[in-house]
């Protein structure tokens, strides 16, 4: 019985200590900041680029994983025997999951050894799901059934946040849903969702700790009393704005799982500074 190797891309920024334990493979997206070629989380850190971003005057853009380093990356894990289950970012966000099922197409006899999900999902929405089907690789479970958790837990899984700014969303053709709030006052913090894969708005709200507030009430609703619930914050360089959320979260959730964790260079692209996010999966 072949043994299931997760493999997923940066932009799900799980912490270190869950990449090792269960030894998730990390295809890295990129950051383009002028002549520089990054790559998202090996040679750009979230602090590095959080202070790199508020000095700058040349604005970074991204790129998506190449079928290439999806080969190079899937090439030695099948070679080890394993079979490949691939976990990536909503395919509305970016081209990095057809990427990946380019290079099982170019990769010889791998159609019935690697797997690929389009998550509709990104950052620890996405995380969740790739730890439930990491849990179930590492207790032994098939492809098939590894697959079968992780489309599930993508499912029941969902992100709400809020950003300083909507700037950087439209700069990036990333705004999805959310285009209509572009003319509003400054003032107003929209409550934006990732739903079927793009954003959308959900509320407007006129300050941001009342912006937070509303993604815990808004959660709810979406949760509707199901259990067990874990819960990831994730924020652009507003770590003050996260510990908040978490605490919040704990106290109305009662999460058997929680975590924070920085948003990787990449999404920070996208969603700018002062972004922070509350991630859920159910069950």
């Amino acid at each position: 019985m072949n043994k299931v190797a997760i493999v997923t891309d940066s932009t799900a920024y799980l912490p270190k200590e869950h990449i090792d334990r269960y030894k998730i493979s990390i295809v890295p997206l990129t950051v383009l900041w002028g002549d520089e070629i990054l790559r998202d989380g090996v040679d750009i850190q979230p602090a590095q680029f959080y202070e790199r971003l508020s000095k700058t005057r040349v604005m970074p853009t991204t790129s998506q994983v190449t079928p290439a380093a999806m080969i190079e990356t899937f090439q030695p894990l099948l070679e080890q025997g394993y079979d490949v289950l691939g976990i990536f970012l909503s395919s509305k966000f970016s081209g990095t999951v057809q990427s990946a099922f380019q290079a099982r197409d170019i990769l010889n006899g791998a159609a019935q050894h690697v797997a690929i999900i389009d998550s509709l999902l990104t950052t620890m929405a996405m995380g969740w799901p790739i730890l439930a089907a990491a849990r179930a690789a590492q207790a032994g479970e098939k492809l098939v059934e590894c697959q079968k958790v992780a489309e599930n837990a993508c499912k029941n899984s969902g992100v709400m946040f809020v950003v300083d700014t909507l700037e950087f969303l439209r700069r990036g053709g990333r705004i999805g849903g959310a285009a209509a709030l572009l003319g509003a006052a400054l003032n107003i913090k929209p409550v934006l969702e990732m739903r079927d894969g793009r954003i959308e708005s959900v509320e407007k709200v006129r300050t941001k700790q009342k912006a937070i507030q509303r993604m815990i009430d808004l959660t709810t609703e979406r949760i509707g009393g199901r259990t067990p619930i874990r819960v990831a914050i994730t924020h652009a360089n507003a770590e003050a704005d996260a510990l908040s959320l978490l605490k919040l979260a704990s106290d109305r959730f009662n999460p058997v799982e929680t975590l924070v964790s920085p948003l990787s260079p990449v999404i920070g692209t996208h969603a700018g500074p002062g972004t922070v996010a509350l991630n859920y999966m159910v069950g």
